[in-house]
Protein backbone atom coordinates (compact mmCIF):
# COMPACT_ATOMS: atom_id res chain seq x y z
CA UNK A 1 0.00 0.00 0.00
CA UNK A 2 1.46 3.56 -1.06
CA UNK A 3 2.49 5.72 1.62
CA UNK A 4 -0.39 8.34 2.35
CA UNK A 5 0.58 12.17 1.05
CA UNK A 6 0.27 14.71 3.47
CA UNK A 7 1.01 18.41 3.25
CA UNK A 8 0.51 21.70 5.09
CA UNK A 9 -2.35 24.75 4.27
CA UNK A 10 -2.41 28.12 5.83
CA UNK A 11 -5.88 28.59 7.19
CA UNK A 12 -5.48 32.23 6.62
CA UNK A 13 -3.93 33.11 2.93
CA UNK A 14 -4.02 29.68 1.31
CA UNK A 15 -0.25 29.37 1.69
CA UNK A 16 0.82 25.63 0.74
CA UNK A 17 4.11 24.26 2.75
CA UNK A 18 5.28 20.13 2.62
CA UNK A 19 6.02 20.56 6.51
CA UNK A 20 4.94 22.63 9.29
CA UNK A 21 5.88 25.99 10.21
CA UNK A 22 4.93 27.92 13.13
CA UNK A 23 4.56 31.47 11.19
CA UNK A 24 3.72 31.50 7.47
CA UNK A 25 6.07 33.24 5.17
CA UNK A 26 2.78 34.54 3.53
CA UNK A 27 0.70 36.73 5.42
CA UNK A 28 2.57 36.05 8.67
CA UNK A 29 0.19 34.37 10.91
CA UNK A 30 0.70 32.10 13.50
CA UNK A 31 -0.48 28.96 14.35
CA UNK A 32 -2.49 28.66 11.31
CA UNK A 33 -0.93 25.46 8.98
CA UNK A 34 -3.35 22.79 9.12
CA UNK A 35 -2.44 19.72 7.79
CA UNK A 36 -4.21 17.63 4.77
CA UNK A 37 -4.04 14.46 2.98
CA UNK A 38 -3.01 15.07 -1.00
CA UNK A 39 -5.42 13.45 -3.14
CA UNK A 40 -4.84 9.32 -3.13
CA UNK A 41 -5.69 7.14 -6.53
CA UNK A 42 -9.50 6.50 -5.68
CA UNK A 43 -9.67 10.62 -4.97
CA UNK A 44 -8.62 11.08 -8.40
CA UNK A 45 -10.92 8.83 -9.92
CA UNK A 46 -13.79 10.35 -7.84
CA UNK A 47 -12.83 13.80 -9.01
CA UNK A 48 -12.62 12.18 -12.40
CA UNK A 49 -16.29 10.86 -12.54
CA UNK A 50 -17.08 14.10 -11.20
CA UNK A 51 -15.43 16.13 -14.49
CA UNK A 52 -17.63 13.58 -16.60
CA UNK A 53 -20.44 14.31 -15.27
CA UNK A 54 -23.20 15.34 -18.03
CA UNK A 55 -20.30 15.29 -20.70
CA UNK A 56 -17.47 13.06 -21.60
CA UNK A 57 -14.04 14.58 -20.56
CA UNK A 58 -12.19 16.39 -23.76
CA UNK A 59 -8.99 16.24 -24.77
CA UNK A 60 -7.17 19.37 -24.68
CA UNK A 61 -3.91 20.40 -27.10
CA UNK A 62 -1.99 23.74 -27.06
CA UNK A 63 -3.10 26.30 -29.23
CA UNK A 64 -1.70 29.55 -30.85
CA UNK A 65 -3.35 32.46 -29.76
CA UNK A 66 -4.34 33.17 -32.99
CA UNK A 67 -6.35 30.08 -33.65
CA UNK A 68 -8.34 31.01 -30.47
CA UNK A 69 -11.46 32.10 -30.86
CA UNK A 70 -12.08 35.25 -29.37
CA UNK A 71 -16.22 35.48 -28.41
CA UNK A 72 -18.14 36.44 -25.26
CA UNK A 73 -20.34 33.68 -24.19
CA UNK A 74 -23.68 34.59 -23.94
CA UNK A 75 -24.68 35.20 -19.47
CA UNK A 76 -27.80 33.62 -18.05
CA UNK A 77 -30.49 36.50 -17.15
CA UNK A 78 -30.49 36.03 -13.45
CA UNK A 79 -33.65 38.20 -13.55
CA UNK A 80 -32.21 40.58 -10.78
CA UNK A 81 -30.84 43.90 -12.12
CA UNK A 82 -28.95 44.09 -8.66
CA UNK A 83 -27.55 40.85 -9.12
CA UNK A 84 -26.51 41.09 -12.52
CA UNK A 85 -25.19 44.02 -12.12
CA UNK A 86 -22.42 43.08 -9.67
CA UNK A 87 -21.92 39.90 -11.56
CA UNK A 88 -20.93 41.85 -14.55
CA UNK A 89 -23.78 41.30 -16.75
CA UNK A 90 -25.41 38.11 -15.78
CA UNK A 91 -24.09 34.42 -14.52
CA UNK A 92 -21.51 32.87 -16.59
CA UNK A 93 -21.92 29.24 -18.09
CA UNK A 94 -19.32 27.21 -16.34
CA UNK A 95 -18.69 29.02 -14.01
CA UNK A 96 -18.60 29.05 -10.20
CA UNK A 97 -19.44 31.97 -7.67
CA UNK A 98 -19.03 31.66 -4.12
CA UNK A 99 -21.73 33.79 -2.27
CA UNK A 100 -20.42 34.65 1.39
CA UNK A 101 -22.13 36.39 4.45
CA UNK A 102 -22.90 36.27 8.36
CA UNK A 103 -25.40 34.16 9.77
CA UNK A 104 -28.95 35.50 9.52
CA UNK A 105 -28.07 37.78 6.29
CA UNK A 106 -30.48 36.66 3.77
CA UNK A 107 -27.91 34.70 1.85
CA UNK A 108 -30.36 31.31 1.72
CA UNK A 109 -33.33 33.81 1.21
CA UNK A 110 -31.66 35.68 -1.75
CA UNK A 111 -30.66 32.70 -3.54
CA UNK A 112 -33.80 30.96 -2.89
CA UNK A 113 -35.91 34.10 -4.44
CA UNK A 114 -33.46 34.17 -7.21
CA UNK A 115 -34.18 30.48 -8.15
CA UNK A 116 -37.71 30.35 -8.05
CA UNK A 117 -37.67 34.37 -10.45
CA UNK A 118 -35.54 31.85 -13.31
CA UNK A 119 -38.19 29.48 -14.77
CA UNK A 120 -36.90 29.21 -17.84
CA UNK A 121 -33.94 26.91 -16.30
CA UNK A 122 -33.70 23.36 -14.14
CA UNK A 123 -32.04 23.89 -11.36
CA UNK A 124 -31.33 21.57 -8.27
CA UNK A 125 -31.03 23.20 -4.78
CA UNK A 126 -28.91 21.12 -2.36
CA UNK A 127 -29.19 22.19 1.27
CA UNK A 128 -26.97 20.87 3.72
CA UNK A 129 -28.80 22.93 6.39
CA UNK A 130 -32.05 23.08 6.46
CA UNK A 131 -34.88 20.30 5.71
CA UNK A 132 -37.16 20.47 2.61
CA UNK A 133 -40.16 20.91 4.91
CA UNK A 134 -38.37 24.54 6.04
CA UNK A 135 -36.99 25.69 2.57
CA UNK A 136 -41.19 24.85 1.03
CA UNK A 137 -42.14 27.39 3.96
CA UNK A 138 -39.77 30.22 3.05
CA UNK A 139 -39.92 29.26 -0.62
CA UNK A 140 -44.12 29.64 0.28
CA UNK A 141 -43.17 32.86 1.89
CA UNK A 142 -41.43 34.47 -1.34
CA UNK A 143 -44.19 33.33 -3.59
CA UNK A 144 -47.03 34.71 -1.85
CA UNK A 145 -47.64 37.83 -4.11
CA UNK A 146 -46.66 35.43 -7.32
CA UNK A 147 -49.43 33.50 -8.89
CA UNK A 148 -46.83 31.20 -10.84
CA UNK A 149 -45.37 27.82 -9.46
CA UNK A 150 -42.20 26.62 -8.77
CA UNK A 151 -41.97 23.39 -11.08
CA UNK A 152 -38.62 24.01 -12.31
CA UNK A 153 -36.93 24.16 -9.12
CA UNK A 154 -35.57 20.92 -7.29
CA UNK A 155 -34.77 20.39 -3.82
CA UNK A 156 -32.23 17.77 -2.64
CA UNK A 157 -31.42 17.48 0.99
CA UNK A 158 -27.93 16.01 0.86
CA UNK A 159 -24.59 15.68 2.43
CA UNK A 160 -22.71 13.54 0.32
CA UNK A 161 -20.95 15.04 -2.41
CA UNK A 162 -20.79 11.65 -4.56
CA UNK A 163 -24.57 11.41 -3.49
CA UNK A 164 -24.85 15.29 -5.07
CA UNK A 165 -23.02 13.90 -8.42
CA UNK A 166 -25.17 10.84 -8.28
CA UNK A 167 -28.58 13.33 -8.18
CA UNK A 168 -27.00 15.81 -10.55
CA UNK A 169 -26.05 12.68 -13.38
CA UNK A 170 -30.11 11.77 -12.98
CA UNK A 171 -31.72 14.96 -12.70
CA UNK A 172 -29.12 16.91 -15.57
CA UNK A 173 -30.04 20.14 -14.12
CA UNK A 174 -28.82 23.81 -15.54
CA UNK A 175 -27.75 25.35 -12.70
CA UNK A 176 -26.41 23.80 -9.51
CA UNK A 177 -26.93 25.85 -6.01
CA UNK A 178 -25.26 24.38 -2.91
CA UNK A 179 -26.39 25.87 0.51
CA UNK A 180 -23.58 25.69 2.41
CA UNK A 181 -20.02 24.44 0.92
CA UNK A 182 -19.55 23.89 4.76
CA UNK A 183 -21.78 21.36 5.41
CA UNK A 184 -21.16 19.10 2.22
CA UNK A 185 -18.53 15.95 2.54
CA UNK A 186 -16.52 13.85 0.51
CA UNK A 187 -15.92 10.02 1.34
CA UNK A 188 -12.30 10.00 0.25
CA UNK A 189 -11.16 12.50 2.69
CA UNK A 190 -11.03 11.67 6.39
CA UNK A 191 -12.19 14.43 8.29
CA UNK A 192 -15.54 16.64 9.44
CA UNK A 193 -17.51 18.35 7.48
CA UNK A 194 -16.31 21.87 7.05
CA UNK A 195 -12.59 21.35 8.19
CA UNK A 196 -9.91 22.25 5.47
CA UNK A 197 -9.35 19.11 3.32
CA UNK A 198 -13.21 18.75 3.04
CA UNK A 199 -13.52 22.61 1.65
CA UNK A 200 -10.75 22.32 -0.47
CA UNK A 201 -11.57 19.16 -2.01
CA UNK A 202 -15.38 19.43 -2.70
CA UNK A 203 -14.63 22.62 -4.04
CA UNK A 204 -12.14 21.26 -6.55
CA UNK A 205 -14.56 18.47 -7.88
CA UNK A 206 -17.45 21.19 -8.22
CA UNK A 207 -14.87 23.03 -9.86
CA UNK A 208 -14.15 20.05 -12.09
CA UNK A 209 -17.70 19.60 -12.91
CA UNK A 210 -18.90 23.26 -13.50
CA UNK A 211 -15.80 23.56 -16.57
CA UNK A 212 -16.39 20.62 -17.81
CA UNK A 213 -20.22 20.38 -18.40
CA UNK A 214 -20.61 23.81 -18.55
CA UNK A 215 -23.22 24.06 -15.95
CA UNK A 216 -23.03 27.10 -13.34
CA UNK A 217 -22.55 26.14 -9.74
CA UNK A 218 -23.18 28.43 -6.92
CA UNK A 219 -21.65 27.93 -3.50
CA UNK A 220 -22.87 29.67 -0.45
CA UNK A 221 -20.08 30.40 2.36
CA UNK A 222 -20.05 31.54 6.08
CA UNK A 223 -18.40 34.46 7.50
CA UNK A 224 -16.14 34.01 10.73
CA UNK A 225 -16.03 36.09 13.49
CA UNK A 226 -13.31 37.68 12.11
CA UNK A 227 -15.21 39.32 8.96
CA UNK A 228 -13.75 36.16 6.20
CA UNK A 229 -15.26 33.17 4.71
CA UNK A 230 -15.06 30.46 6.56
CA UNK A 231 -12.90 27.43 5.57
CA UNK A 232 -9.35 28.24 4.15
CA UNK A 233 -8.38 31.44 2.06
CA UNK A 234 -7.81 28.86 -1.26
CA UNK A 235 -11.28 28.32 -1.17
CA UNK A 236 -11.51 31.80 -2.72
CA UNK A 237 -8.50 31.22 -4.95
CA UNK A 238 -10.54 28.45 -6.23
CA UNK A 239 -13.66 29.64 -7.40
CA UNK A 240 -14.38 32.10 -10.44
CA UNK A 241 -16.43 34.55 -8.46
CA UNK A 242 -16.59 36.05 -4.57
CA UNK A 243 -19.55 37.94 -3.99
CA UNK A 244 -20.46 39.28 -0.16
CA UNK A 245 -23.78 39.71 1.02
CA UNK A 246 -23.33 42.52 4.12
CA UNK A 247 -25.38 44.38 6.36
CA UNK A 248 -26.53 44.89 9.70
CA UNK A 249 -29.03 43.08 10.78
CA UNK A 250 -30.91 45.37 13.07
CA UNK A 251 -30.90 47.50 9.42
CA UNK A 252 -33.16 46.45 6.35
CA UNK A 253 -30.59 47.20 3.78
CA UNK A 254 -28.32 44.56 2.69
CA UNK A 255 -25.47 45.15 0.31
CA UNK A 256 -24.43 42.84 -2.19
CA UNK A 257 -20.64 43.73 -3.10
CA UNK A 258 -18.02 41.76 -5.56
CA UNK A 259 -15.06 40.90 -4.01
CA UNK A 260 -13.46 39.13 -7.23
CA UNK A 261 -14.78 38.27 -10.68
CA UNK A 262 -13.00 36.96 -13.19
CA UNK A 263 -15.64 37.89 -15.87
CA UNK A 264 -16.59 41.51 -14.57
CA UNK A 265 -15.41 44.39 -12.74
CA UNK A 266 -15.41 44.14 -8.43
CA UNK A 267 -16.12 47.78 -7.61
CA UNK A 268 -19.75 47.16 -8.48
CA UNK A 269 -22.32 46.74 -5.85
CA UNK A 270 -26.03 45.72 -5.51
CA UNK A 271 -28.56 47.46 -2.84
CA UNK A 272 -31.80 45.16 -0.89
CA UNK A 273 -34.22 45.83 0.83
CA UNK A 274 -34.94 42.90 3.44
CA UNK A 275 -38.69 42.90 4.03
CA UNK A 276 -41.32 40.14 5.23
CA UNK A 277 -42.14 38.89 1.75
CA UNK A 278 -38.19 38.36 1.13
CA UNK A 279 -35.93 41.51 -0.46
CA UNK A 280 -36.48 44.29 -2.66
CA UNK A 281 -34.07 45.59 -5.02
CA UNK A 282 -33.25 49.34 -4.23
CA UNK A 283 -32.97 51.04 -7.78
CA UNK A 284 -32.14 54.44 -6.35
CA UNK A 285 -29.69 54.40 -3.85
CA UNK A 286 -29.53 57.59 -2.95
CA UNK A 287 -33.06 56.57 -1.43
CA UNK A 288 -31.59 54.76 1.26
CA UNK A 289 -27.97 57.12 1.95
CA UNK A 290 -29.84 60.28 2.58
CA UNK A 291 -31.70 59.47 5.71
CA UNK A 292 -34.10 62.69 5.31
CA UNK A 293 -34.69 65.99 6.38
CA UNK A 294 -31.29 67.48 8.11
CA UNK A 295 -31.95 71.08 8.14
CA UNK A 296 -30.63 72.79 11.35
CA UNK A 297 -28.00 70.04 12.35
CA UNK A 298 -24.49 70.65 12.03
CA UNK A 299 -21.93 68.07 11.20
CA UNK A 300 -23.93 66.75 8.26
CA UNK A 301 -22.73 66.91 4.68
CA UNK A 302 -23.99 65.45 1.26
CA UNK A 303 -21.23 63.92 -1.16
CA UNK A 304 -21.85 63.23 -4.76
CA UNK A 305 -20.04 59.71 -5.00
CA UNK A 306 -19.76 56.36 -7.26
CA UNK A 307 -19.17 53.23 -6.93
CA UNK A 308 -18.68 50.79 -10.08
CA UNK A 309 -20.71 52.50 -12.69
CA UNK A 310 -23.46 54.03 -10.45
CA UNK A 311 -23.96 57.45 -8.72
CA UNK A 312 -25.46 58.07 -5.88
CA UNK A 313 -25.56 60.78 -2.97
CA UNK A 314 -24.35 60.03 0.43
CA UNK A 315 -24.85 61.74 3.41
CA UNK A 316 -21.76 62.20 5.65
CA UNK A 317 -22.15 62.44 9.14
CA UNK A 318 -19.09 63.75 11.50
CA UNK A 319 -19.39 64.61 15.07
CA UNK A 320 -16.46 66.78 17.01
CA UNK A 321 -15.99 66.90 20.80
CA UNK A 322 -14.06 67.72 23.34
CA UNK A 323 -11.44 64.92 24.39
CA UNK A 324 -12.71 63.54 27.85
CA UNK A 325 -9.64 61.63 28.30
CA UNK A 326 -6.92 63.65 27.38
CA UNK A 327 -6.28 61.19 24.17
CA UNK A 328 -8.44 62.37 21.54
CA UNK A 329 -10.84 59.12 19.91
CA UNK A 330 -10.70 58.66 15.89
CA UNK A 331 -13.59 56.78 14.82
CA UNK A 332 -14.85 55.90 11.47
CA UNK A 333 -17.76 54.10 10.50
CA UNK A 334 -18.22 53.33 6.45
CA UNK A 335 -14.86 54.96 5.86
CA UNK A 336 -11.32 54.24 5.69
CA UNK A 337 -10.06 55.80 9.17
CA UNK A 338 -6.18 56.39 8.31
CA UNK A 339 -7.57 58.63 5.11
CA UNK A 340 -9.83 60.16 7.87
CA UNK A 341 -6.42 60.58 10.22
CA UNK A 342 -4.77 62.24 6.80
CA UNK A 343 -8.03 64.66 6.13
CA UNK A 344 -7.79 66.03 9.93
CA UNK A 345 -4.21 66.53 9.31
CA UNK A 346 -5.03 68.80 6.04
CA UNK A 347 -7.29 70.49 7.79
CA UNK A 348 -5.42 71.55 10.71
CA UNK A 349 -2.43 72.22 9.00
CA UNK A 350 -3.41 73.80 5.72
CA UNK A 351 -7.07 75.90 6.91
CA UNK A 352 -6.15 76.25 10.37
CA UNK A 353 -8.65 74.77 12.64
CA UNK A 354 -7.26 73.20 15.66
CA UNK A 355 -8.79 69.71 15.77
CA UNK A 356 -5.64 67.98 18.36
CA UNK A 357 -7.56 67.66 21.65
CA UNK A 358 -10.99 66.94 20.27
CA UNK A 359 -12.72 64.15 18.82
CA UNK A 360 -14.01 63.52 16.14
CA UNK A 361 -15.94 60.42 14.77
CA UNK A 362 -17.45 60.27 10.97
CA UNK A 363 -20.26 57.79 9.82
CA UNK A 364 -21.66 57.22 6.79
CA UNK A 365 -25.24 56.85 7.36
CA UNK A 366 -27.22 53.86 5.42
CA UNK A 367 -24.59 51.60 6.69
CA UNK A 368 -22.53 51.80 3.18
CA UNK A 369 -19.14 51.11 3.43
CA UNK A 370 -17.72 54.01 0.71
CA UNK A 371 -14.09 53.70 -0.85
CA UNK A 372 -14.61 56.72 -3.41
CA UNK A 373 -11.69 59.47 -3.32
CA UNK A 374 -14.74 62.16 -3.90
CA UNK A 375 -15.90 61.62 -0.73
CA UNK A 376 -13.27 63.95 0.98
CA UNK A 377 -14.47 66.96 0.47
CA UNK A 378 -17.63 66.10 2.27
CA UNK A 379 -15.91 64.78 4.86
CA UNK A 380 -13.64 67.42 5.88
CA UNK A 381 -16.81 69.71 5.35
CA UNK A 382 -18.80 67.93 7.78
CA UNK A 383 -15.78 68.09 10.25
CA UNK A 384 -15.90 71.68 10.55
CA UNK A 385 -19.70 72.21 10.49
CA UNK A 386 -19.59 69.90 13.88
CA UNK A 387 -16.30 71.27 15.03
CA UNK A 388 -17.78 75.17 14.56
CA UNK A 389 -21.76 73.94 15.16
CA UNK A 390 -23.14 75.32 11.73
CA UNK A 391 -25.23 73.49 9.83
CA UNK A 392 -24.64 72.96 5.60
CA UNK A 393 -27.69 75.01 3.83
CA UNK A 394 -29.94 72.61 2.49
CA UNK A 395 -29.52 72.20 -1.36
CA UNK A 396 -25.76 71.73 -1.58
CA UNK A 397 -23.68 68.79 -2.05
CA UNK A 398 -19.78 68.42 -3.60
CA UNK A 399 -17.42 65.88 -4.90
CA UNK A 400 -13.84 65.91 -4.47
CA UNK A 401 -10.36 64.29 -3.82
CA UNK A 402 -8.11 66.73 -1.52
CA UNK A 403 -4.35 66.88 -1.39
CA UNK A 404 -1.86 66.87 1.07
CA UNK A 405 -1.26 70.32 0.46
CA UNK A 406 -5.32 70.80 0.51
CA UNK A 407 -5.44 71.44 -2.96
CA UNK A 408 -8.74 70.05 -4.24
CA UNK A 409 -7.85 66.86 -7.36
CA UNK A 410 -10.65 65.96 -10.23
CA UNK A 411 -12.69 63.10 -9.79
CA UNK A 412 -13.83 60.85 -12.67
CA UNK A 413 -17.52 60.30 -14.12
CA UNK A 414 -18.02 64.37 -13.20
CA UNK A 415 -21.17 64.75 -15.71
CA UNK A 416 -22.93 61.55 -13.95
CA UNK A 417 -22.77 63.24 -10.45
CA UNK A 418 -23.57 66.29 -11.74
CA UNK A 419 -26.79 64.84 -13.26
CA UNK A 420 -27.83 62.71 -10.17
CA UNK A 421 -27.20 65.86 -7.96
CA UNK A 422 -29.66 67.54 -10.14
CA UNK A 423 -32.16 64.78 -10.78
CA UNK A 424 -32.36 64.62 -6.19
CA UNK A 425 -33.06 68.35 -6.29
CA UNK A 426 -29.85 69.89 -5.12
CA UNK A 427 -29.16 73.75 -6.22
CA UNK A 428 -25.84 74.24 -5.80
CA UNK A 429 -22.76 71.96 -5.83
CA UNK A 430 -18.78 71.80 -5.13
CA UNK A 431 -16.50 70.69 -7.68
CA UNK A 432 -12.94 70.73 -8.45
CA UNK A 433 -11.88 73.17 -10.66
CA UNK A 434 -9.61 70.78 -13.30
CA UNK A 435 -12.80 69.14 -14.10
CA UNK A 436 -14.49 72.28 -15.56
CA UNK A 437 -11.97 72.25 -18.54
CA UNK A 438 -13.77 72.08 -21.59
CA UNK A 439 -17.04 70.75 -19.36
CA UNK A 440 -20.40 72.44 -20.87
CA UNK A 441 -22.68 73.96 -18.17
CA UNK A 442 -25.11 74.78 -20.25
CA UNK A 443 -26.44 70.90 -20.09
CA UNK A 444 -27.10 71.41 -16.00
CA UNK A 445 -29.51 73.79 -14.44
CA UNK A 446 -27.89 73.11 -10.94
CA UNK A 447 -25.25 76.34 -9.73
CA UNK A 448 -21.40 74.89 -9.92
CA UNK A 449 -18.84 76.35 -7.47
CA UNK A 450 -15.01 75.16 -9.07
CA UNK A 451 -12.72 75.38 -6.12
CA UNK A 452 -8.89 74.98 -6.40
CA UNK A 453 -8.12 74.91 -2.71
CA UNK A 454 -9.78 73.28 0.66
CA UNK A 455 -10.43 77.16 1.60
CA UNK A 456 -12.11 77.67 -1.43
CA UNK A 457 -14.69 74.76 -0.75
CA UNK A 458 -15.35 76.25 3.10
CA UNK A 459 -15.46 79.62 2.02
CA UNK A 460 -18.62 78.62 -0.19
CA UNK A 461 -20.16 76.77 2.50
CA UNK A 462 -19.78 78.86 5.31
CA UNK A 463 -18.92 82.22 3.62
Amino acid sequence: MAKEKTAYVCSNCGQESPKWVGKCPSCGQWNTFKEIRLSSESTRKTAATAASVGHALRQNRAMRLSEIEGRDDPRIDMHDQELNRVLGGGLVPGSIVLLGGEPGIGKSTLSLQTMLALKDRRILYISGEESAHQLKMRAERLLHQQETGSDHLLILCENSLEQIFEHIREEKPELVVIDSIQTIATDEVESSAGSIAQVRECASQLLRFAKTSGVPVILIGHITKEGTLAGPKILEHIVDTVIQFEGDQHYMYRILRSMKNRFGSTSELGIYEMRQDGLRQVGNPSELLLTGEHQGLSGVAISSAIEGVRPFLVETQALVSTAAYGTPQRQATGFDQRRLNMLLAVLEKRVGFKLMQKDVFLNIAGGLRVTDMAMDLSVIAAVLSSNVDTPIENGWCMAGEVGLSGEVRPVNRIEQRIAEAEKLGFNHIILPQYNMQGFNRKKFTIEMHPVRKVEEALRALFG
